[in-house]
């Protein structure tokens, strides 16, 4: 199946709420991929009778470094479809849209390649290391990747509230119009 390169799907559609739509539609995508992980590794206690921890820990931290690396292609994606999509509006839908590419450009999500490297996340990296050291060294890369975890659930709220902010003040505006021009 081809990929979509941006969110204005119909040319006969209002262009913002497409954007909009699309967007919202790839946020509950990327929650709905760490909500998964997070539950898997909820139910990784119930194979703990039968499988020991030197081969249970590590599944759970693959579990958390899988859903948190599909959450964040899925967010590099709805960066990349956004700006792709925003390009072919005119500027007063550019600048209602604004709210969303200022979360991208306030917040922006490094590679993956980045986020891995313990050396350049030194505060996470000592996080999970003292975290380690306090409950067991076989936890350490559970912490790490369980930080990235959440790192990208926050950047997915946020992202989520600035869409809401969005369609409140474009249905708003509608809804102020409706009330001016009825009898």
């Amino acid at each position: 199946m081809a990929q979509k390169n941006d969110y204005l799907t119909d040319p006969f559609n209002n262009g913002i709420v497409a954007i909009l739509k699309g967007i919202d539609r790839d946020v509950e995508r990327g929650e709905d991929v760490l909500m998964l992980g997070l539950g898997i590794v909820m139910l990784s206690s119930t194979f703990a009778p039968v499988a020991p921890p030197s081969i249970l820990l590590p599944l759970v931290a693959l579990t958390f470094a899988f859903s948190a690396s599909f959450a964040r292609i899925n967010y590099h994606n709805m960066q990349r479809k956004l700006l792709a999509s925003i390009a072919q509006l005119d500027g007063h839908d550019q600048l209602i849209l604004h709210p969303l590419t200022a979360v991208f450009s306030e917040s922006p999500m490094h590679s993956l390649a980045v986020s891995f490297n313990p050396l350049k996340n030194l505060k996470r990296t000592w996080k999970s290391a003292l975290g380690g050291l306090l409950i067991n060294p076989l936890w350490m890369p559970i912490f790490y990747v369980m930080g990235m975890q959440i790192s990208e659930e926050k950047n997915l709220g946020v992202l989520n509230r600035a869409i809401i902010g969005v369609e409140r003040h474009i249905y708003h505006d509608e809804d102020t119009k409706s009330r001016r021009f009825s009898p």
